[in-house]
């Protein structure tokens, strides 16, 4: 549940370029662990917030959600089968299709209108706004307030894909039922006025159903049978079951594998941990007790390009004067974080 390039070279990780309208000079931005951008302060850890005793509320299985879920699965099984005798343009359409979805993800959803680590301009929003179409993982407004309760609550009753309920549900259960009612009332709680007043956000949640259906499921299918004679079933089941389910199921490692598996180099006190396995698979995702320990970095890592392919678009966009304002937490406020919370297993970049 990624795209395109050019190159910045920048001096050291603790040192961003904003362009400025009209893009002539830039400027650093570094923030110390303290500092969070203006916009938003709710996804940041609230630590005040418990769990109400007693046992939980009974699951309610969503019994549609369970057969779709099954049925894609098994649709990319069948899928990897096809994969061999396949053409090498749907395999290349396939993974670009992937690539771009991807990005609409975590340059989009998650580290543009989520947290709010950079700014883009209208081509880029544009342009991660149909890539995070493509992905179909929720609308980006959706997607953002679920991430917002996740690091503000998480481990929590309140955190939608709570880890602690264990692997399946932070994978994939949690789509799989109901809601527990902590996620409603403390979501409910979060300001997303800055998504509500983004019109690009608000047209893509109204027109979410059917945008999803074509650029998700019926152009990634007809592309390879029409342009290349690719056959149909090959072209439904690799171009799109199989590549839409390891979108998903790289997206969703992140709530899951990299928040029970990995060092704790930056705070030793969240479960999330640094997973490289992760991100290989997530373009850049996988740091993620770094990305919970200091959520407003737009790099989502102290290392910037290293396996972040994310930070590496993101950064050709600001050369490209696209994206601007990429908010960087300073090497001397990571230092002072891993040594007052981190596990001892921190090595400098």
């Amino acid at each position: 549940m990624p795209a395109h390039l050019l190159q910045e070279i920048s001096s050291s990780y603790t040192t961003t370029t904003t362009i400025t309208a009209p893009p002539k000079e830039e400027k650093t931005l570094t923030y110390s662990e303290e500092d969070i951008r203006p916009e938003i302060k709710d996804d940041i850890y609230d630590p005040s917030y418990q769990d109400a005793e007693g046992p939980r509320p009974k699951l309610e299985y969503v019994w549609r959600n369970i057969i779709l879920m099954s049925l894609l699965h098994l649709g990319a099984l069948y899928g990897v089968t096809l994969v061999p005798t396949s053409k090498f343009y749907t395999w290349l359409w396939a993974y670009m299709y992937y690539l771009i979805s991807a990005l609409g993800i975590t340059a989009g959803a998650h580290r543009l209108w989520s947290h709010r680590t950079y700014k883009a301009r209208l081509p880029l929003r544009l342009f991660l706004i149909i890539a995070n179409t493509m992905a179909f993982q929720n609308d980006v407004y959706e997607w953002a307030r679920d991430h917002r309760a996740h690091h503000k609550f998480s481990e929590t009753d309140a955190d939608p894909h709570n880890s602690r309920r264990g692997f399946f549900f932070s994978h994939v259960g949690w789509l799989l039922v109901r809601k527990h009612p902590a996620v409603k009332e403390k979501g409910g709680t979060l300001d997303l006025s800055d998504l509500r007043a983004e019109k690009l956000v608000m047209f893509q949640r109204r027109y979410y159903k059917p945008a999803v259906l074509m650029m998700c499921f019926i152009l990634p299918t007809l592309v390879p049978w029409v342009c290349w004679g690719e056959t149909f079933l090959h072209s439904l089941f690799v171009g799109t079951f199989l590549r839409y389910t390891i979108v998903v199921n790289a997206t969703w490692l992140v709530n899951s594998a990299a928040h029970l598996y990995g060092n704790r180099p930056y705070d030793k006190n969240v479960n999330s941990g640094e997973n490289v396995l992760v991100s290989l698979g997530a373009v850049g995702e996988g740091f993620h007790n770094y990305h919970h320990s200091f959520p407003y970095d737009y790099s989502a890592s102290e290392y910037r390009w290293h396996i972040n392919f994310t930070t590496f678009f993101i950064d050709c966009m600001a050369a490209l004067g696209l994206a601007y304002d990429r908010k960087k937490v300073s090497k001397a406020a990571i230092l002072a974080r891993v040594k007052r919370t981190g596990d001892g297993s921190y090595k400098s970049a």
